[in-house]
């Protein structure tokens, strides 16, 4: 979904908006996006471009799935409503052109982590803290796979 395509639906309407990696997604992705899409009418990702992914140091293999996979992937769930590639490191662009009512991340940051929070603050905007589900991260994934490889074919 284009920037453009994203103001056009969220017209008249509560937006909620989150924003992350999205690169493997699992269980606590799904009951994270969810909860977010309950705070309002319309939920709108914003997903980081290759580039940046690389940029936030999330491995030298990440992303393992390109931009275009995972923005398919988050408009198939039902909570979503569209997303929005963005190249830089924050959503900071983004929030301010949206100015979406609650912005939303995950329980492993606080607000002061979020430098996009002083922008959604500045118009009367929401930012919300959703817990996230124990056990559950990319990040764990990824070390799971990797240390399967390291191990061997199981007998």
């Amino acid at each position: 979904m284009t920037l453009e395509a994203a103001l056009q639906l969220r017209e008249g309407r509560k937006l909620v908006f989150t924003n992350g990696v999205f690169d493997l997604l699992h269980a606590g992705h799904v009951q994270y996006l969810s909860q977010a899409a309950e705070l309002g009418d319309l939920l709108i990702v914003g997903v980081n471009d290759d580039s940046s992914v690389r940029r936030l140091q999330k491995g030298p293999e990440r992303p393992l799935n390109r931009l275009e996979d995972r923005i398919a992937v988050l408009e198939a769930l039902r909570a979503v409503s569209g997303a929005v590639a963005f190249a830089e490191d924050t959503p900071e662009r983004l929030i301010e052109v949206l100015r979406p009512e609650v912005h939303v991340k995950g329980g492993d940051y606080t607000e002061d982590m979020l430098p996009e929070a002083k922008i959604v603050r500045t118009y009367g905007g929401e930012v919300v803290i959703l817990p996230t589900l124990a056990g559950r991260s990319t990040t764990g994934l990824v070390a799971k796979i990797r240390a399967n490889e390291t191990a061997g074919p199981s007998r």
